[in-house]
């Protein structure tokens, strides 16, 4: 056989690989979009998409195993259902309905505003461990801040605590393996995020995004930060860094046992030690919101959806990246149409290229809606904050765009109480201080290529 019909026979063999890989893109894409684009790509130049395909294709995470509620000792399930719901929160029943439980009184909130004041907290709370320690994180360097918190495990295992700890195998990519056996050498056990499919260990989709610490089953951390220098903004140019994290006492931290419990058993088989959390005397009602692809509907963009629904006079929101889908778009525009102040802070600075890019061009868009858009100015923005009214406010890891609505696992908790809320309007409002308000001229005025490359980042927004 000659070279040349070895060619063609590899073409024909790519063509058919790409007309079966077509079939399944309009099987399993979520939107008509996207489901065209990949079809096409992969029946005209199969040789080009079909890698990408193998990488991006997935929407669906297939076998996570873990109800919420499995597994939940007797007595903390019992404590999560005793107090009566608090009528504030029923504007919210429909993110209620997505998680299967209600909000619950008895929490106490504490805003930590950026990394060195929130890593202060949270590594004294680790170091003072004395039964167990839970700590997931979406990124681990071995940096400084990464070797601090690698020796406080390793103390706390070493003096009898059980420490287990996640870290994502796509977010964690540059961590060395010699980080890793060192703590396992020392006791704690530790595994990456990954699925057990052949198939999906090629995935860039399903990312385990959460950031989770459970001390003793009694306080538990949630937000934005990972454990590596640069969110302590010590690595320019996105220097500062500005984020905030949520350290929260009460039955939601019950919840954030059982949610890394999910995700330790889904990697594990196993299950990490499971801790009755104690009652809290504050009057704070808190729902812990958990999305991820292996929901049965899309939790991530629903809960921003509802969320925005429900304001009634102002709706301030946080985030690194704004990449809306249609659905909480119309959300936004409807709530200027009801008189809602609808405001969204995003960065100025970009970590990634080309979801900036798709950024920018929505900010403009949101802009012709009548939203109020505004860049961050001191540094890089990552901080995930929602405000709603005078009462609601919500700090997690959901960024807004297509990877945390239906692609990541994300955390977020939803709290109604009117100080917590009055000190994340205050926090926002010092953001908003240091920000300038995004004009119709950024876009209109900016070259025609960079106009192009921006449409052109746009339809990845699927995948940003």
């Amino acid at each position: 056989m000659s070279s040349t019909d070895l060619i063609t026979l590899g073409l024909l063999l790519f063509h058919l690989l790409g007309l079966f890989a077509a079939m399944h893109a309009v099987m399993h894409t979520r939107t008509p979009q996207g489901a065209i684009g990949w079809a096409l790509g992969l029946m005209l130049l199969p040789y080009l998409t079909l890698l990408p395909y193998l990488y991006l294709g997935s929407s669906r995470f297939r076998g996570y195993i873990g109800s919420y509620q499995d597994g939940l000792p007797a007595a903390m399930a019992q404590t999560t259902d005793a107090a009566p719901i608090d009528p504030d929160c029923e504007r919210f029943a429909a993110i209620s309905a997505t998680q299967g439980r209600p909000f619950r009184r008895g929490h106490r909130m504490r805003l930590l505003i950026d990394g060195d004041a929130a890593f202060d907290v949270m590594l004294a709370a680790m170091a003072g461990a004395e039964h167990s320690l839970l700590v997931q994180f979406f990124i681990f360097h071995d940096d400084d801040l990464g070797r601090r918190v690698q020796q406080i495990l390793l103390q706390r295992a070493a003096a009898g605590v059980r420490v287990c700890v996640l870290f994502d195998s796509v977010g964690s990519h540059d961590l060395p393996r010699h980080y890793v056996e060192t703590l396992r050498a020392g006791g704690v056990a530790i595994h990456p995020f990954a699925t057990r499919r052949w198939r999906n260990r090629f995935q860039l989709n399903f990312r385990n995004h959460r950031k989770i610490v459970v001390v003793d089953g009694a306080v538990a951390f949630i937000g934005g930060l990972n454990v590596g220098d640069e969110y302590l903004g010590l690595k320019p140019p996105l220097a500062p860094w500005r984020d905030t994290q949520l350290e929260i006492q009460g039955p939601a931290v019950a919840d954030l046992q059982q949610l890394f419990a999910n995700d330790w058993h889904w990697i594990t088989g196993s299950k990490p030690p499971m801790l009755t959390t104690p009652p809290c005397d504050d009057g704070a009602s808190a729902l812990v919101v958990a999305s991820g692809p292996a929901d049965p509907g899309e939790t991530g963009s629903l809960f921003f959806t509802a969320a925005i629904n429900a304001a009634r006079e102002r709706l301030w929101l946080s985030t690194p990246y704004f990449v809306p889908d249609r659905a909480v778009l119309v959300a936004l525009q409807l709530a200027v149409l009801r008189g809602v102040d609808v405001r969204v802070l995003i960065p100025s600075r970009p970590d990634h290229r080309t979801v900036f890019l798709a950024s920018t061009l929505h900010a403009h868009h949101a802009l012709r809606a009548g939203i109020r858009m505004f860049r961050y100015q001191p540094g890089f923005l990552h901080q995930k904050a929602l405000l709603i009214d005078h009462d609601s406010a919500a700090i997690g890891s959901m960024n807004l765009d297509s990877r945390s609505f239906r692609l990541n696992f994300e955390v977020s908790a939803l709290v109604v109480e009117r100080h917590f809320a009055a000190e994340v309007a205050a926090m926002l409002e010092t953001d908003f201080s240091h920000a300038r308000a995004v004009e119709p001229r950024e876009y209109r005025e900016a070259p025609y290529l960079h106009r192009v490359a921006m449409h052109v980042a746009r339809l990845f927004d699927p995948l940003l």
